[in-house]
């Protein structure tokens, strides 16, 4: 598991809007990557093109090259939806499915793509509620309602969910955002732990996070209000954070704007 991503002059547009501009990058196999930048920058926006999530959007469209290992995730003959199973991705806020129990929340995408073994799908519910650090707490109330798990333990069932379809790569927008510190440091210790199986992008508004859990660092920013975004710098993590190449990286960084 675990797959290369390179993206070649990629930009995004929302109908005649360009609201990202000519990204290049490779992020590694294996590794976590953060995006940071100020709001308005394109950054999650960027992450969305490498599942074409954003395409859910009317009038989503790249133009430019998105490649996992050897494949073109924007050729004509790839599904949307079959991109998507391979890149997973975890959302800002905690989105368990309401009605469904926390079994049923972790197999739901195996549910959609087939599988009904029953022996297959049980033991795919405790692989991956291991992989996402919740079994322990969750394991004698597995029919119980997602929604009834704290917002934390609810955003590591969304993790658990994501990962037991088996993807590549697990893409993840600000998922501490709207959690307390406890339960971000619970999910930066599982994004640590995951990426020996995954590749891992991450979008964060917090730099002291992104300065702890990723390898490397990636600085979007965009020159004004209605201006398409652009990636500024990319490199090591502990060199975005201790020599910067670019000034308004530097400036980002030490708080000067954001």
């Amino acid at each position: 598991m675990g797959k290369r991503i390179d993206v070649k002059d990629l930009s995004v547009f929302y109908g005649d809007f360009k609201a990202v501009e000519g990204v290049t990058m490779t992020v590694e196999p294996r590794s976590v990557t953060a995006f940071i930048g100020p709001s308005g920058c394109g950054k999650s926006t960027f992450l969305r093109t490498l599942n074409r999530m954003h395409e859910v959007t009317p009038g989503g469209r790249v133009e430019g090259k998105v490649m996992l290992d050897d494949e073109d995730l924007y050729a004509a003959s790839v599904d949307p939806v079959a991109v998507r199973r391979t890149v997973g991705m975890v959302f800002q806020r905690p989105n368990p499915f309401p009605t469904m129990s926390i079994r049923d929340n972790v197999v739901a995408g195996l549910r959609l793509n087939g599988v009904k073994n029953k022996k297959v799908l049980d033991q795919k519910v405790e692989e991956s509620l291991v992989g996402a650090n919740l079994w322990n707490e969750v394991k004698d109330r597995l029919s119980k309602p997602g929604a009834s798990l704290s917002g934390g333990q609810q955003q590591r069932l969304c993790i658990a969910r994501a990962i037991a379809v088996e993807p590549q790569v697990l893409l993840m927008d600000e998922p501490c955002s709207a959690l307390d510190p406890i339960s971000t440091l619970a999910i930066e210790d599982l994004v640590t732990e995951l990426k020996e199986q995954f590749t891992i992008v991450i979008v964060t508004h917090n730099m002291q996070q992104a300065a702890r859990v990723s390898d490397r660092t990636a600085f979007f920013n965009l020159e004004a209000t209605g201006k398409p975004g652009n990636l500024i710098e990319m490199d090591d993590t502990q060199q975005i954070f201790n020599n910067p190449t670019k000034k308004a990286t530097e400036d980002y960084i030490s708080g000067r704007f954001g």
